[in-house]
């Protein structure tokens, strides 16, 4: 493959397969983070496998606190590393196995089961799907030109959605039962007779969602063009600790890319808090099963594809920074209406709510407005990461994508466990999971107002 030179005119083309087959890797990687993370497993963690919402909140945020802090520290080692070595799939199938063995067992999360095991397995493969991302991202510069990067970055993203969205449409229409009667939604036996009441319509989401990551991204290891030229590995990892340390060193004359390595450190800590904590949070407040958590989940990715379809256009035209601002002033907007919502009121009481239950599902108002302020979180979640994505990718040049993609890994996770971390803090310290989710606001308030006086692109200053 030809190599492509950002101060060029008009850099060479990954082959259309190859393109493909690098989108694809979102498609596979999605699910895990849709069905497992956000929308069924972490909400029947947090409702179904305790008898303590409140504390098993505060332990899902735990375990996204270990995660998010051992991905800081390795990430921008790996991805240094990864420029020495020059081939990225190694990693990627590497942090395959670990993913992909991670998930089958959270199958054995059954209720009365220690917490601790679920747990492991979920930090397990949390950091292994994060690492993954790092060199997939890294390979993203070389596939299209600088112009392209944006429109290719958000749509890779709303394909994702869409694979994440098939999946969990499948669950709640074919798997999840409903607690009282046993049925599907659509009044059938789960398929594989899987036993609501032992949680096996959630556990079984790690084993789909692992077979489904395992099938998708062998069309990026057949097609997508790698660098096959680099160091041995001993070689590349010795290399790789002395140009991190020098990138640190350089970084304090590339004022612009740490401005916006910063700002995304603390808007992407409210993002991360939203993703992670977002189901089980509407678990908690309104006790919504398997079925109502999946129903939210594809009604937010179904508009998530179109945010990030709408958002690749919008991208390419005024640019990534711009397109973040949007999204960053759309969550902190759902945020602040999210804590503000509960039975029988929204905006903190300024606006009543009929508090009856018409019966069904989301029958009372309050649940019906979580629902429309959710609409903004699909609209927004999708395009703030990919536009971050191509951000960086218009700021960097090929050779040291690998390092600062890591380092760029390292701003979304550095100080992550912050969120999640306050998030427990306040739940312990008042009871009260919606001032715990609260403060989730302020690291997309902080991001935003950063972001504005970081030049686009980044190398600018």
């Amino acid at each position: 493959m030809n190599r492509i030179d950002w101060t060029g005119t008009q850099p060479a083309r990954a082959s259309e397969k190859g393109i493909w087959g690098w989108m694809l890797f979102d498609w596979a990687a999605q699910p895990f983070f849709t069905v497992v993370t956000t929308f069924i497993f972490g909400p029947y963690f947090v409702s179904r496998l305790t008898a303590d919402p409140v504390s098993a909140q505060a332990m899902w945020s735990n375990m996204a606190t270990i995660s998010s802090v051992i991905i800081a520290i390795l990430s921008p080692i790996l991805g240094s590393i990864a420029d020495q070595s020059g081939a990225r799939k190694p990693w990627i199938a590497f942090f395959a196995v670990i993913k992909i063995a991670s998930l089958f067992c959270l199958w054995f999360a059954a209720p009365g089961s220690p917490l601790i095991y679920p747990i492991i397995f979920m930090i397990l493969a949390s950091i292994a799907a994060e690492f993954s991302i790092v060199f997939n991202d890294s390979m993203m510069p070389r596939l299209v030109s600088k112009d392209e990067v944006g429109k290719l970055s958000n749509t890779a993203w709303g394909l994702g959605y869409l694979g994440g969205m098939i999946v969990l449409i499948a669950v709640v229409v074919l798997l999840a039962g409903n607690l009282e009667s046993g049925k599907t939604i659509l009044g059938l036996d789960p398929l594989f007779g899987l036993d609501p009441h032992q949680g096996e319509d959630a556990r079984i989401t790690g084993p789909i969602s692992a077979v489904w990551y395992l099938i998708f991204i062998l069309p990026m290891f057949f097609f997508t063009p790698d660098i096959s030229k680099g160091l041995p590995f001993g070689a590349a990892v010795r290399a790789g600790f002395t140009e991190l340390k020098s990138t640190l060193a350089e970084l304090k004359h590339r004022r612009g890319i740490v401005r916006f390595l910063i700002a995304r450190m603390i808007y992407q800590d409210g993002v991360n808090g939203l993703l992670i904590l977002g189901g089980a949070f509407a678990a908690g407040m309104f006790g919504w099963a398997t079925i109502e958590i999946g129903i939210y989940g594809i009604i937010l990715n179904v508009v998530a594809i179109f945010g990030c379809i709408i958002a690749g256009r919008v991208d390419r035209r005024i640019g990534s920074k711009s397109t973040i601002v949007i999204s960053l002033t759309m969550l902190l907007i759902a945020t602040i209406g999210i804590v503000s919502t509960g039975p029988g009121y929204t905006l903190f009481g300024l606006l009543k709510l009929p508090a009856a239950d018409s019966g069904g599902l989301f029958g009372t108002a309050a649940e019906k407005a979580y629902i429309a302020y959710g609409l903004l979180v699909g609209l927004a979640f999708g395009p703030v990461q990919a536009s971050s994505r191509s951000y960086l990718a218009r700021s960097v040049s090929l050779n040291e994508a690998g390092r600062y993609f890591g380092i760029y890994a390292l701003s979304g996770r550095a100080t992550s466990f912050l969120a999640t971390l306050l998030f427990s803090a306040v739940t312990y310290a008042t009871g009260s999971s919606r001032l715990g989710m609260s403060t989730l606001a302020i690291f997309l308030a902080a991001g935003l107002i950063l972001l504005f006086r970081t030049p686009y692109p980044a190398d600018r200053a």
